[in-house]
């Protein structure tokens, strides 16, 4: 691997409560105790649903203004993600993910046999992979991620595997299969991550929102609404532990700051003097 300067691999694991993260994930807290990895929790915004919740991480724009405000609004996005703004400062992106993932920045409505492998340099996402039943392996879609990533060098690599929020739909978010699906993402992040770092990749690991124990979410609990946020080299860009919640809308413009891209005239700028004084990437 060549050139890896603002290179930048998002992870979303789907449904991952921040306290379960917490007590579950032994790697990831491992490189938290090493002083490799910063987390702080991040409050999703609402509704806390899989759809609205991809488009705010991805643009940094709230429901009522993007519009893509339930799971059933199938559509692309109307709005620059981080995937239009690489894609302009002629950056590499790539996906392995949900196809929901896909109907909001590359087509719509998705066709689970034309569009399961996509490669388009014009499109936002160059080269995407996609699954489309929510029990496809987590290891499938991280060695779907690892081969985009080692064949076509993306600056962004986005990657969102969905077993957490399976079991938890299945057995609720204190379950003893959700802890599981939890330890297992773990194990499969303790697995890519050092390789990923030793690269010189930047690294965020994060959830578009919680469970609760009916194994419901969409809410405004706890539960529902907070999720982990895990960032490699962070410069002092989040929040001491305990030092209080970040907004999810400001996760765009990390990402775009990590990227060294300016964030979309969109995208929520509340809370920005956090990066105050941080290095540029």
């Amino acid at each position: 691997m060549t050139d890896t300067a603002n290179k930048l691999i998002v992870v979303v694991l789907d449904g991952l409560r921040y306290d379960a993260a917490r007590k579950y994930m032994g790697y990831m807290e491992h490189l938290v105790e090493q002083g490799h990895m910063s987390c702080c929790s991040v409050q999703s915004e609402l509704p806390s649903l899989s759809r609205p919740l991809y488009e705010v991480l991805l643009t940094g724009t709230p429901v009522s203004k993007n519009g893509i405000t339930a799971n059933h609004i199938v559509r692309l996005s109307h709005e620059e993600s981080v995937f239009h703004l690489a894609v302009a400062a002629n950056l590499r992106t790539a996906a392995a993910a949900y196809h929901w993932v896909s109907e909001l920045y590359s087509s719509a409505p998705f066709d689970p046999v034309a569009d399961r492998h996509q490669h388009n340099v014009l499109k936002p996402i160059q080269h995407g992979s996609f699954y489309f039943e929510d029990h496809y392996p987590d290891s499938h879609v991280f060695a779907d991620a690892e081969y985009l990533r080692t064949a076509y060098d993306p600056h962004f690599l986005y990657i969102h595997p969905m077993n957490i929020d399976d079991a938890g739909h299945r057995g609720g978010g204190e379950s003893k299969e959700y802890e599981l699906a939890v330890r297992r993402a773990d194990g499969l992040l303790a697995t890519l991550l050092p390789k990923w770092m030793e690269e010189g990749y930047t690294v965020i690991v994060t959830a578009d929102h919680g469970m609760n124990a009916n194994g419901c979410h969409g809410g405004v609990t706890p539960a529902e609404r907070l999720v982990p946020l895990y960032m490699s080299g962070n410069n002092g860009l989040l929040p001491e532990a305990g030092a209080g919640t970040l907004p999810q809308l400001l996760l765009a413009p990390l990402m775009c700051h990590c990227l060294g891209l300016a964030p979309s005239k969109a995208m929520s700028t509340e809370g920005l003097p956090l990066f105050a004084g941080a290095k540029a990437p």
